[in-house]
Parts: structure tokens; sequence; C-alpha cells
């Protein structure tokens, strides 16, 4: 039984990356099969940003394709990653002096693609870098960074690093603030409830009635931390302890904190959880600059969301608050 709203199963990612730059057409369009760039090309003297990743997560990946974001999602099927010529055709179409910055989330899939097509990049003199993000605090504080999965914490630094291309900064440059933003991210999901995968119905992940799952993964991979259903305040208590353990955040400190929903649950929630977890920050004397209350990454209708904090300098914030940027879903007038 159909339990969404699709024609042909097999026809999901076409579908909705056509609506989705029919609806946006000032801002992205297809540059080939799975692949959304850019409606407004950036000047040839300047790096480009691209990611990859497999559909099903929207708006991410390509809602934050747009003029002082990214210049190019290449997307995989449901939460499936893009094959790597896919990746090399977008790494050939971005190829320029100034060079590409290619950030990868750490799932198994995208890394081997990013990787195949980075050595089929280098073979014909394309100039690329990669960036790895690996935000997710869940498999434990000290785990290496290797062992960490991307989650939603790659957005903020989708603005930082489309912000400083369009500055004109180099490749090394773009790569080294990127990869400090990345050094002190961090992000742990929470959910409860089920998710299925859209195109066959089947339940990926489910959790008991009045049950919650601390540190959940975005294809409902379990993160560990089953327990009874507790109150918002309860429950963003313990996700700052964790996440500002993690980041020894300390007072005097500047961060972000983003919470992101995971596709069910409501602006009403995820505003209680904000509100606690900015006083607990507020209380530690750690100045929230940035904050956000949105659905940036979602795992289809899974009921919870992503707390993101980052630790972050002079630097981040004016590339991340005083810099325009106009993609579908980030949209950032600047100064």
């Amino acid at each position: 039984m159909k339990t969404k709203f699709i024609n042909e199963p097999e026809n999901i990612t076409r579908e909705l990356l056509d609506g989705f730059v029919m609806a946006y057409n000032s801002q992205v369009k297809l540059g080939g099969e799975n692949i959304v760039v850019r409606a407004n090309e950036k000047s040839q003297d300047k790096v480009a940003v691209i990611t990859l990743g497999g559909a099903g997560h929207e708006p991410a990946l390509s809602g934050f394709v747009g003029d002082g974001m990214l210049d190019c999602s290449v997307v995989g099927d449901i939460f499936a990653a893009p094959g790597a010529q896919r990746v090399f055709q977008a790494l050939q179409m971005f190829k320029r002096e100034a060079g590409i910055l290619l950030v990868v989330l750490n799932h198994s899939g995208d890394v081997m693609s990013a990787n195949m097509a980075c050595q089929l990049a280098e073979r014909v003199g394309i100039k690329v870098k990669m960036l790895m993000t690996h935000d997710d605090i869940s498999a434990g504080l000290d785990t290496p960074n290797e062992d960490r999965r991307g989650l939603a914490g790659c957005v903020p630094l989708f603005k930082i690093a489309g912000a400083a291309a369009d500055e004109g900064k180099s490749l090394d440059e773009i790569y080294e603030i990127c990869e400090r933003i990345n050094a002190t991210t961090a992000t742990l999901a929470v959910a409860m409830g089920r998710c299925t995968h859209p195109q066959n119905g089947a339940v990926i992940s489910d959790l008991p009635e009045g049950e919650m799952e601390i540190g959940m993964g975005q294809h409902g991979e379990g993160g560990g931390g089953l327990q009874s259903l507790i109150s918002a305040d309860d429950t963003a208590e313990k996700m700052v302890d964790l996440l500002s353990r993690k980041l020894a955040l300390k007072a005097g400190d500047k961060a972000l904190l983003i919470i992101n929903g995971t596709g069910a649950t409501t602006l009403m929630e995820m505003s209680i959880v904000y509100r606690k977890a900015a006083l607990i920050l507020e209380e530690a004397g750690v100045e929230v600059v940035f904050g956000r209350i949105d659905e940036l990454l979602t795992v289809q209708e899974q009921h919870g969301f992503q707390m993101i904090i980052a630790k972050v300098d002079e630097e981040h914030i004016d590339l991340l608050k005083n810099r325009m940027s106009n993609a579908p879903y980030w949209t950032n007038i600047g100064k």
C-alpha cells in the first residue's frame, strides 16, 4: 500500500529534481542527469564548491545550491551515493584553474564515490581538494574522525565555503577555513517513531511507543541510546551536555546553534528544544551568535531532530552572517 504521494518508485529521484528546479528556476537548474547547478554561474576565476549524496533527505543537499553557497550537488538515488562517474562528470564541468572544493559527508558509499572521482580527476589535470565532514558524536566523544558520520553540520559549512569562494579566496584558504569549522562542529540526533523507504515502503527504523533513541543516523541507523521518552528540556540538557563536552565549550566562546528537524517534528517542538539549549549555553557563558530552527536535512517522516553546535571564530561569523547567499533553502541578504 502506498503511503506517499509518488508515481512509479523508480522515477522518484528524477521527478523530484524536475519539480525542484522548476520551482526554483531563478536559483538552480539541471546541469546533467541528477546534477543540480547554480542558475547563475560563478566566474571561472573563483573556486567551485561541490557536494554529493543520495536523494530522500530534502532539502539536503541540492537545496543549498545557489549564489553564495554550493555550485553543484551530485544526486544519488534514494539514500544511495551517486556513482563515481557521475561525480567525475560534475568535476569535469567545473574544471578551472582556481580549483574545486569537494565536500563529502562521511558515509561509506559517498566517500568511495568521491575518492574514485578524485583519482579520475587527477589523471586529467582537474585541481580538486576533498573535505570530509564528520560531525556526528554518537559513536563516542573520543571516536576518531574517520569513524564519525556526517550529519546536518555540513549545512553551515556549505554557507561558509560558498561565501569564502565568492570572495575570491584561494582553494587552500577555503579548505583551511572549512577545516577549522569542521573540527569544531558537533551534531547529535534524537529520534522517536518510524521512518520508511519511499521506494518500497519498507520500515528502515522503528521505535516502540514511548521510547526515544539518542544518536540515530540519518538513514535510520541505530545510535545505541534507546531510552524512555523524556521532556523537551531534559532531552536538550542531555544533548547540550554531550555536545559541549565534545567541543570543550567554556565561558567566552562563541557558538552557532541549529535545531534540524528530520521530517515529522513540528516547529513548535523544535522551538521549545532550542529555547532550553540556548538558555543552557547562555548560563555557561557561551554566546550564541547564530541560531536557526528549520528542516535542513530530513529522514523522510522520521520524528526527531538533530542538534548542531559549532564553536566559531570571527571569520566564520562574518562568512556565515554577513555574506549574501541565495539558495532555495538558505537565503541571506548579507550586510
